[in-house]
């Protein structure tokens, strides 16, 4: 027996290290509470674009890791002085590019959760709670949108938090492809066409790279401005008869609730009316806009929806919660099982043999998942629907206060109608004196736009429609107000006529 005690105690002495002792813990989390509630006190103030150079932090970082262990207090203070330089602050209240990712206190304190507990959710065994959660966090936001029954774990459909877009797109495309192929034969993979519009997020054209579509079967359907730079039906079904008579097989239409060039918005019935009758698979993107449907003025932008196969939407992006956060709807589950399901016998487990229970690895490209249900259920009780609804109105408010604001600007225009709250605009090309060619105009307006994210008080991104290039203005940070947006405002006006008076100079 003594020796069995002397092993012990020599195993012991020589491991001495508890990476995870809970008053210890304890006090480094308050420490890391405490420096993210400074960071955000103080967000605004940084340059939202990080303004440092390529290669900047292998300068000033050593060439290789600390031999002996550094206090956390000695990380934070270079996280403060290394790593926040090169942070493009996308919670900063004068973020407007690209799209909103804002984030919550409950967000945070969901992931929070679910980073502590560090549960493997593959299949219902492994985690219970993190599947059935899941199961009720989808059909609660499934019940917000108004989805059709037939979407929901109550109506035989069901949902499932993918980590992004491009993985929901992905797997919805390998259902259908699989589905098809066991109807006509493997061997015609390379007869199988994917349709969507110029507009659809660039994920959808790499999802069916993935998925070993040909690439010459890829239909980007152009768009035009007099559509407002939505998907025309009868543009789809020509593109689909010509496709037909010439031996292939229409697979896969992608519809889109909120492009990210400008939000356009996808006539959904129509589309589905004309994909049905070729049999094609629909997924709807709504990975932006799909949260202010949960308002009912914006739920009309969903109408069709109950003739997809899938929908799909981003509670990281306008829904305070945190990255990563697709929610993804099917109405048959069983076609991304048949896909993606894996069974090795260390799996297997008499739950999942039941079929009484959901194994969301077969619903998903990896096999280990966290536990994203967390998050959700955090954001969706700590505000409510009502609350949840008032604040994206309060964006939308603020996205037609700053369309006014240009209106009211002769130099500028707004390109497109706004529907949510992004706003498109440029400086028109009666403003630039002698600077009439479109490709002048564009470089004048490229010039603001580099010149405004340059100065540092504000991020903008751009587009280009219709052969236009054109400024984008996406309001959804969580810490934004109405004089963020007034100060923005100033901020271009200012730039712009600068850039104005120079071209008068030049000409």
């Amino acid at each position: 027996m003594g020796s069995i005690e002397n092993l012990t105690q020599n195993l012991a002495s020589r491991f001495p290290m508890n990476p995870l002792e809970p008053e210890e813990f304890r006090r480094q989390g308050h420490l890391m509470i405490d420096f993210l509630a400074d960071y955000y006190g103080k967000v605004e103030n940084y340059p939202v674009r990080s303004q440092v150079s390529p290669g900047y932090l292998g300068e000033i970082l050593p060439e290789s890791a600390p031999y002996n262990p550094e206090s956390l207090e000695t990380i934070l203070q270079d996280v403060q002085t290394k790593i926040i330089p090169g942070i493009t602050h996308w919670q900063s209240p004068n973020f407007f590019a690209y799209f909103p990712c804002n984030v919550s206190t409950a967000g945070i304190l969901g992931e929070m959760l679910s980073t502590g507990f560090n549960v493997v959710g593959f299949c219902w065994m492994a985690s219970p709670a993190a599947t059935e959660l899941e199961n009720i966090v989808t059909d609660w936001f499934g019940k917000m949108l108004q989805l059709p029954k037939s979407f929901l774990f109550s109506g035989g459909g069901g949902g499932v938090l993918q980590g992004t877009t491009c993985e929901a797109i992905l797997c919805t495309l390998v259902a259908a492809r699989d589905k098809n192929l066991r109807q006509h034969g493997m061997d015609n993979i390379g007869k199988l066409v994917v349709y969507c519009s110029d507009q659809t997020h660039a994920s959808m054209q790499k999802a069916a790279k993935i998925a070993g579509m040909n690439p010459k079967n890829f239909r980007a359907i152009e768009t035009s401005k007099s559509s407002n730079f939505q998907l025309c039906p009868k543009r789809l079904e020509s593109a689909i008869l010509y496709d037909v008579q010439n031996g292939l097989i229409p697979l896969y239409l992608c519809a889109t609730v909120g492009t990210t060039s400008s939000t356009a918005v996808d006539p959904l019935a129509s589309l589905t009316e004309v994909a049905k009758k070729y049999e094609l698979w629909v997924h709807v993107d709504a990975a932006f806009a799909g949260s202010a449907c949960i308002c009912p003025e914006f739920r009309q932008y969903l109408d069709g929806v109950e003739n997809a196969d899938s929908f799909s939407l981003n509670a990281h992006k306008w829904f305070l919660t945190t990255l990563e956060c697709c929610c993804l709807w099917v109405k048959n589950p069983s076609a991304l099982i048949k896909s993606l399901s894996t069974n090795p016998e260390y799996l297997r487990n008499n739950a999942s043999e039941t079929n009484k229970v959901v194994d969301y690895k077969d619903w998903q490209i990896m096999l280990s998942r966290r536990f994203p249900a967390l998050k959700l259920w955090f954001v969706l009780r700590s505000y409510g629907v009502g609350q949840l609804r008032e604040f994206i109105r309060g964006h939308v408010g603020m996205a037609k206060y700053f369309e006014g604001l240009v209106a009211m600007d002769k130099r500028f225009e707004v390109v497109v109608p706004r529907l949510f709250s992004m706003v498109c605009f440029r400086i028109k090309p009666s403003a630039i004196i002698g600077k009439n060619d479109e490709n002048e105009v564009n470089e004048i307006n490229r010039k603001l736009l580099e010149s405004v994210n340059e100065f540092g008080r504000i991020y903008v991104s751009h587009t280009v429609l219709g052969g236009v290039y054109v400024i984008r203005f996406a309001i959804g940070a969580t810490l934004t107000d109405i004089n963020h947006v007034s100060e923005a405002w100033k901020v271009v006006q200012d730039h712009a006529g600068a850039l104005i008076v120079d071209a008068f100079l030049s000409k």
